[in-house]
């Protein structure tokens, strides 16, 4: 049950405490409470000492927002939630809530012995620095975070492959939570970025699609799986009369392969893709439909389904 709101004869901590889920550091309890105050409270058992600097307004297990304002407040002034922790916080699903990422700016100090010693129903805190974080890149929130489109670059150079940077930077996008043009934004101001090359060009491949994935790039996927050759950028008349460009199709088995961009996210773009799937289909063609990032970086997945694509259309393999 969320903490009631005060009301106008509240003091000081009770707002203070509502603000951030009843976690408090023992320095703002002091500037309210007087000391022995605030060790009675602890010894009766009414609050509860978290860590060393740290109390919660209350006796019980934390919770998650409590875990969060926790990270903050333990790393020190200046820490904000960061990562896949701050993309949590924004709306993206699908990623790992633990460990909690806190970025703090390069010159402040880590208050590590406090993270050291945290409860066991705090999850790890893994701290992160940098001599970068401008305020166009912070998200007014409780706790501080940075932006969306901040969190899902420093989450790629975090992440623990290249295939999970890759898929936390589509999921944003994908999600509609940030625009690939948000993040290329962020990225220019980040030159020391870890995977920065890699970002790049899963941000270049998310926004343009087929414009992004060369036509070089998918005819040697294609030869490096024993596929035949697709025709690239072949025109078709849809049922309304307009030409429409198939990224790469096989005439003779009627599969067509469409590499999709962020565009094809917009809520129009998406009821156009519908339309010109269901002419595709209603004329007896195949179609399948790979976002650009993942052609790019699971080349052997698109390969082998396309191959099977082509099989079931009736396709067979030089012996």
């Amino acid at each position: 049950m969320p903490p009631a709101i005060p009301d106008d004869r509240s003091d000081p901590l009770q707002w203070l405490a509502f603000e951030q889920a009843g976690v408090l550091t023992t320095t703002q309890a002091l500037s309210v409470l007087p000391e022995g105050k605030v060790r009675g409270r602890i010894r009766m058992g009414g609050w509860r000492s978290i860590s060393r600097g740290l109390l919660l307004t209350g006796n019980g297990r934390l919770s998650r927002d409590q875990q969060l304002w926790v990270a903050v407040l333990a790393a020190g002034p200046g820490a904000v939630l960061a990562g896949v922790t701050a993309a949590l916080e924004a709306g993206v699903r699908g990623l790992r809530s633990e460990p909690l990422h806190v970025l703090m700016p390069a010159a402040r100090r880590v208050s590590r012995s406090v993270l050291r010693r945290l409860p066991i129903d705090m999850p790890a805190v893994l701290v992160h620095r940098s001599s970068v974080l401008p305020e166009t890149h912070l998200q007014v929130g409780r706790p501080p975070r940075t932006t969306t489109a901040r969190a899902l670059v420093d989450a790629a150079g975090w992440a623990p492959s290249t295939r999970a940077a890759q898929e936390v930077l589509a999921a944003g996008c994908q999600q509609r939570r940030v625009l690939p043009e948000e993040l290329a934004a962020v990225l220019d101001v980040l030159p020391r970025a870890r995977r920065r090359a890699l970002i790049r060009q899963t941000i270049d491949d998310i926004a343009g699609g087929a414009q992004a994935l060369s036509e070089i790039d998918f005819v040697r996927l294609c030869r490096r799986a024993g596929l035949p050759r697709p025709d690239l950028q072949e025109p078709r008349t849809d049922a309304a009369g307009r030409t429409r460009w198939l990224d790469a199709y096989w005439r003779k088995w009627g599969l067509h392969v469409e590499i999709d961009g962020a565009h094809h996210m917009d809520v129009r773009q998406w009821a156009d893709d519908m339309r010109r799937q269901n002419d595709v289909w209603t004329t007896g063609d195949r179609i399948l439909r790979f976002p650009a990032w993942l052609v790019r970086s699971r080349p052997d997945e698109v390969a082998d389904t396309i191959r099977r694509a082509l099989l079931a259309a009736g396709w067979r393999p030089d012996r």
